[in-house]
This record gives structure tokens, C-alpha cells and sequence, in this order.
């Protein structure tokens, strides 16, 4: 995920809206913003928890601080102001995910165990490549994945912990908007993320398996597999006032709408929601979650909103743009060794019809669950590389193995998969993958049938170009 999202300028005409639209109505200006630019994610820096303060509780007294020395408030995810500080506890736990079918048996089961000394977290192996291109030809780049080592074959199951997110959108007299429930859970439980489909890596594969085969095909061991296994482990509502206060550098404090709503094509509500008080909330409910045992260290856990897509403002409280999906990150102890590391993922149910690029269902849960995979704790960095179909002179770059990022750009950025469950037919739109060799800058790539990105081998011809110095 991209440092921060890219907008068209087109969003920034919605500029007035944020102190001007004061609409009760479910179409108050979000649909129009939406529609004017790209969605986009997130890096988010690890969490730390504080084990001496108990969890904020939001209250029409509860002031969100904008972060310090910022020109946007979606610094807040690197800034960390608004912590929602508590005890982690513990080393993690049973997993309290229920079982599910993709299971391969315990006859070749690898141990879900991290493989670094003194860290609690979920299985990893480590690998490096040396980079075959631009400035930093001949630079050796170490990276750390989930799972078990390729080589060793075996398959290693992670618990995939969900929490679902309802939403209650209050007007300014404190009566009730809309209430925007999330109804996608079978959805969800039946998509490629955890149901089974052939692939060119091979037959019976999750999503993220697939990707994680096709970049280790051809030195995996006999039925290398890292699978997940999903289970829904809390189901919340969250209580959305219209407005909040929020503390600005200059030390002002101003009420600023916290939400724009909107209708999907499809019928369905959608809403934009303001990325400090986002923060507020998600922090104080993955705590929670963690806290509870819902997530554990040996998990990959998700907060899963329906239709929620997060806006920023500026340092005057204007709308500074709109739409993050979806992000990763990791919460963390200090002070405790082993050190526990709960990884987990925000990511958004997208309606049909609200972003181009085939955004839509679980293009972000997909685009977040194969960003973990390659990139759990935030620190692969690699050659800096350029977004393909972006013009050089731009330099629009990043270097890191965030694998989502370099296709989201594109004017195709899913592929539609249809699946069958029971009598019931959906087709999915999760994201198209770079693969590892795309990073790497080589003129050829040793992944399954010399491809670059994944399952749709075409969308990326060629290796990353090196950043425009």
C-alpha cells in the first residue's frame, strides 16, 4: 500500500463540502465524490500498545487531536495520535476460528509457529534476491513472508480472525441517518480469499496461495500450501455522529462532519468517513478483539466494514481527499519477549459501480490479504520502482514489496472470478498481483510460466522500471 492515496484534483472542488453540506439526507454529496477519483490505501505504521491506560470510549466530549506538523489528517496512520492506548497481554492464545473445508489434513501440516527468535507471531520464512536493475543493480534485498519455507513443502493453516462492522450514521440532533449494516459475511466466507479454485499454480488454491505458489513454483516442496481459515469472531455496530470536534496545530478546536453518505448504483449505502475518527473507533476495536482472544498472534485478524471508505482533511478542517479501501498493519508489545505481534487488515465490501478499474466486492480484502503475505511486518524494502502506466517524468515511485500497489493504478485492475456455493453464483473481482520477480528489475522472471503478475499473467509484460533518478 502506497504512503498515501492519490487523488484526481476534480475531488478537491468538493472542498466546501465538508463546512458548507450540512444535507440529513442519504445522498449528501458523497456519491459525486466517489465518482471523481481513484480509490487508493494506505501504510500505516505498527501499533504499539500501551499496557497503562485503559481504552477512550467516544463521547460528544471526545476531542481527535490532527496530527502535529501534517498537511493532511491521513498522516494520522503514520503519526499514531490518536492511539487508542491498552493492554495486549498475553501470548496470543487458542485460535477461535471455526474450522473450515480447505484444510489439506495433519498429515502434512507445517507448525504455525514464528520462526524468528524472540517473536510471538504467526509462521514466516525469510529469502532474498539481488536486484537486476537501474541504480541499485547488484543490491542484495532480504524480505520476510508468511508461511512456512517453499522448499520444505507441507502446508501451514493461519487463522483468519473477522470482526464485522455495522454502522448506525447519526443526524446533527443526535436522531438516526442510516443504518448500514454488514450483510456480506457469507459473501466474504465463500470468496477466492478463502474458497478453493484452480489456478495455474495449481488446483483447489485460496487467492493468496495461488500468488504465493506462482512466485515459489519452481523451488516449493511437495504440497507447499499457506492456507487460511476463516472464522467470524465478533460482529459490532458502531455509532457515527455527524460531527466531531477536532484539535488543529494551531490549537483550535472545531466541530468537523465526520461522514458523507451516499447510494451505490445497486441500491446499497455507502459512506465516506473521516480517517481520524476511523482511526479512533478500528484501534479501539481491534484492541478489544485482542484483549477478548479474538485475535491472536498466531492469526491474521480483519475489522471488516461494509461500504466504508475513508476521506482526509487538511490543516483548516478542508476535504483534502477520499478513498482509502484498505490498509495492513501489525499491533504490537514493547517490553515482552517473545515479543507478541498481532498482524491484522482493514479492509472495505465495495457495491458495484462506485470505482473504475473493476473495484468492487473484495477487491480490497484481497489487494490487504496478499500485501500480508508478502510484506507482514512492513519492512520488505526494495529498489525503487516506478507504477506501470504512470509516465516516468511523474516519478510517482515507492520502495517497498507491498505487492498490491503497482496494478492498482491500472485501467484493469481485478479479475472476475466466478465461484458456485450451493446453488448460488457470484463472480468476484479480487485484484491482479505483482509477483515477487516483478520487483526484482530482471529481464526474465523464474515464477510459474515466467510471469510478472498473477493470476492474470499479461497485465504486467515486464519487471518494475527502476525509479527516474
Amino acid at each position: 500500500m502506497r504512503a498515501f492515496p492519490r487523488y484526481s484534483p476534480f475531488v478537491l472542488l468538493f472542498a466546501a463540502l465538508i463546512t458548507t453540506s450540512l444535507a440529513q439526507t442519504p445522498n449528501d454529496g458523497a456519491t459525486a465524490i466517489a465518482a471523481s477519483g481513484q480509490p487508493g490505501y494506505i501504510r500505516v505504521a505498527p501499533q504499539s500498545l500501551d499496557v497503562t491506560q485503559a481504552p477512550q470510549a467516544l463521547s460528544s466530549s471526545t476531542v481527535l487531536e490532527f496530527p502535529a506538523d501534517a498537511i493532511s489528517s491521513g498522516a494520522i496512520f503514520a503519526a499514531d495520535a490518536n492511539a487508542a492506548n491498552n493492554s495486549a497481554g498475553g501470548n496470543g492464545g487458542a485460535n477461535s476460528a471455526a474450522s473450515n473445508t480447505n484444510s489439506r489434513g495433519d498429515s502434512d501440516r507445517l507448525p504455525d509457529v514464528s520462526t524468528i527468535d524472540g517473536l510471538d507471531s504467526l509462521a514466516t520464512f525469510s529469502g532474498a534476491y539481488i536486484n537486476q536493475a537501474g541504480p541499485r543493480l547488484g543490491q542484495l534485498f532480504n524480505f520476510t513472508m508468511v508461511g512456512n519455507n517453499p522448499r520444505l513443502g507441507g502446508t501451514t493453516v493461519i487463522p483468519a480472525q473477522i470482526t464485522t462492522v455495522n454502522l448506525v450514521l447519526l443526524k446533527a440532533d443526535g436522531s438516526v441517518n442510516a443504518t448500514i449494516p454488514f450483510t456480506f459475511r457469507d459473501l466474504i466466507e465463500d470468496s477466492p480469499n478463502f474458497a478453493a479454485t484452480n489456478y495455474r499454480s495449481g488446483h483447489h488454491l485460496q487467492y493468496a496461495d495461488a500468488i504465493h505458489r506462482a512466485q515459489f513454483f519452481h523451488i516449493m516442496g511437495e504440497e507447499w500450501h499457506t492456507e487460511l481459515r476463516p472464522g467470524f469472531v465478533n460482529d459490532v455496530t458502531f455509532t457515527i455522529p455527524r460531527f466531531v470536534n477536532v484539535r488543529f496545530p494551531d490549537g483550535s478546536i472545531k466541530p468537523v462532519q465526520a461522514y458523507f453518505l451516499g447510494t451505490a448504483p445497486n441500491g446499497n449505502h455507502f459512506v465516506e468517513l473521516l480517517d481520524l475518527l476511523f482511526n479512533f473507533l478500528w484501534q479501539n476495536q481491534a484492541i478489544n478483539d485482542i484483549l477478548s482472544g479474538n485475535f491472536t498472534t498466531n492469526g491474521l485478524s480483519s475489522t471488516l466494514f461494509p461500504d466504508t471508505y475513508l476521506f482526509s482533511i487538511d490543516n483548516q478542517g478542508h476535504f483534502a481527499g477520499c478513498c482509502v479501501l484498505g490498509f495492513h498493519t501489525y499491533f504490537f508489545e514493547n517490553g515482552v519477549i517473545p515479543q507478541p505481534r498481532w498482524v491484522t487488515q482493514f479492509a472495505s465490501w465495495i457495491s458495484p459501480g462506485l470505482f473504475g478499474s473493476g473495484f468492487q466486492d473484495v477487491t480490497a480484502l484481497s489487494h490487504e490479504t496478499s500485501e500480508v503475505f508478502g510484506d507482514p511486518f512492513l519492512n520488505n524494502a526494495t529498489a525503487p520502482w516506478q507504477f506501470p502506466g504512470v509516465p516516468p517524468t511523474a516519478k510517482i515511485c515507492q520502495s517497498n514489496l507491498e505487492e498490491g500497489d503497482p496494478i492498482e493504478v491500472l485501467p484493469t485492475a481485478t479479475i472476475p472470478i466466478t465461484l458456485r456455493e450451493r446453488h448460488e453464483v457470484f463472480v468476484y473481482h479480487p485484484q491482479i498481483i505483482p509477483l515477487l520477480q516483478w520487483f526484482e528489475m530482471g529481464k526474465t522472471s523464474n515464477a510459474v510460466d515466467g510471469a510478472f503478475s498473477f493470476p492474470n499473467e499479461a497485465t504486467l509484460p515486464h519487471s518494475a522500471l527502476p525509479c527516474p533518478q
